[in-house]
């Protein structure tokens, strides 16, 4: 099949060049057709997303015929030109930019080009058989489009998460890259079409500088709301799990855009609880491109710290004390690592650790002033439910902790459970095990 399809791309390219050479194909038969054509084609605004893979030629939230109809406007001037129309990825548009559009359509092409989360373009060779998974978000997303079965090796830290990745946690370990103790050699041992990293560039650049060309390294942040439905979906096209991928995307997106953003469009600026939310850090407060201001925004809040003079560029800052005791935050939002014995994560079934760190938290100096403190407004979530795939079951859970009027009927630990039995394909009870925030 594979090599029948190349031979009749082949024909089709010749094809159309010789048309361009020997007739000088007009652009469009008529200014009234082209007009319907240009009509019927899905623009980026009318989009929630930007599927970042080459061939995406209208910039809409998917690759189909509509992009075989924009590239070939671009190549006869009119439209403007896209930088994901270069299909091929060689600098120009031409007829291989028609052929791969279709090829990618069919599921049939031999080679895809993608936008990963560091910005960079990766090229990797179709099919993907065998993955090397670097990041336990990507662990994650991995198993929701039903593609885990490629997996051949995973850091350590996925090897750790026994309950969550029962399968995944026998695979070879790797090491880990954040630490500096990754296992190279391992990888190249274990022969992979494509290695998964978290979303850092330096990550991507400096293990592909080690990698020969035939594996493909791609940076992912599968932590932020923002960016969530795009990156399941470049996932779905590379691991030709595209069904599965748009089935978690809907299911994502009723969550976040109709049952919580519905909700809250009527609420005025004025009316919006202010939201102060650290990392795991002390006084490290999240601040805009982090996945804690992503979700106080998704979910009605005022982020204080992006009143901040002189923000960095980075999705966490230090905050003095005395100016947090000054904002006098409506609600504060811990994030607490799960990785820590006793505290919490799906191995633990005791909040008895979680209400203490809670309430050891709210003992800081000056904070027995504060309105969230007075009245009981902390609340410590697990980094899982902040930082991965199931950052929209943390979404809930703060949109009940701002507006519990408003989302009485809300209920995150049913949809909890709902991603974990459709998803992760986990028989897991969180009425029985389990501890992710507190107080719940």
């Amino acid at each position: 099949m594979k090599t029948k399809n190349k031979l009749l791309a082949l024909v089709e390219i010749a094809i159309v060049l010789c048309s361009l050479f020997l007739v000088a194909l007009p652009v469009i038969a008529t200014e009234q057709n082209t007009q319907k054509v240009v009509s019927a084609i899905t623009t980026a605004s009318e989009d929630d997303f930007v599927l970042g893979v080459y061939g995406n030629a209208n910039e809409d939230d998917t690759i189909d015929m509509r992009d075989l109809t924009y590239v070939k406007l671009i190549f006869f001037g009119e439209k403007p030109e896209t930088v994901l129309a270069d299909a091929k990825y060689d600098g120009e548009i031409n007829p291989l930019d028609f052929v791969q559009i279709k090829l990618i359509i069919v599921g049939d092409d031999n080679e895809l080009t993608i936008v990963d989360s560091a910005g960079r373009a990766v090229t990797v060779n179709m099919p993907v058989e065998r993955t090397v998974v670097l990041s336990y978000a990507v662990a994650e997303a991995t198993k929701i489009v039903k593609a885990d079965e490629g997996i051949v090796g995973v850091s350590s830290d996925i090897k750790r998460r026994t309950t969550f990745f029962p399968e995944l946690s026998e695979l070879p370990s790797v090491g880990v890259m954040e630490t500096g103790n990754l296992d190279v050699e391992k990888i190249i041992e274990l022969n992979p079409d494509l290695v998964c990293t978290g979303r850092f560039k330096s990550q991507g650049n400096d293990l592909e500088a080690k990698l020969s060309d035939t594996i493909a390294v791609t940076c992912w942040d599968m932590g932020r709301l923002d960016v969530m439905q795009n990156n399941v979906m470049i996932l779905g096209y590379l691991l030709d799990k595209r069904e599965e991928a748009e089935q978690f995307c809907n299911f994502y997106q009723e969550y976040i855009d109709e049952t919580i953003g519905e909700r809250l469009s009527d609420i005025s600026e004025c009316d919006k609880q202010r939201v102060y939310l650290e990392h795991i850090g002390d006084y490290m407060a999240f601040t805009v491109g982090s996945s804690g201001h992503e979700m106080c925004v998704a979910t009605g809040g005022i982020n204080i710290a992006t009143d901040l003079p002189d923000i960095p560029e980075k999705p966490t800052v230090k905050v003095d004390p005395e100016w947090l005791i000054e904002e006098n935050p409506d609600v504060i939002v811990k994030m607490v690592y799960c990785s820590k014995s006793g505290l919490c994560g799906y191995c633990e079934d005791d909040p008895q650790e979680m209400k203490k760190r809670q309430e050891e938290f709210m003992s800081r100096p000056g904070w027995e002033g504060l309105t969230a403190v007075a009245n009981n407004r902390v609340y410590m979530i697990d980094r899982d439910l902040l930082g991965s795939t199931a950052n929209f079951v943390g979404a809930t859970y703060m949109a009940k902790w701002l507006y519990p009027d408003l989302f009485e009927d809300l209920d995150p630990k049913a949809i909890h459970q709902e991603y974990l039995t459709e998803f992760q394909g986990l028989d897991f009870d969180l009425d029985e095990h389990g501890v992710f925030v507190y107080p719940e």
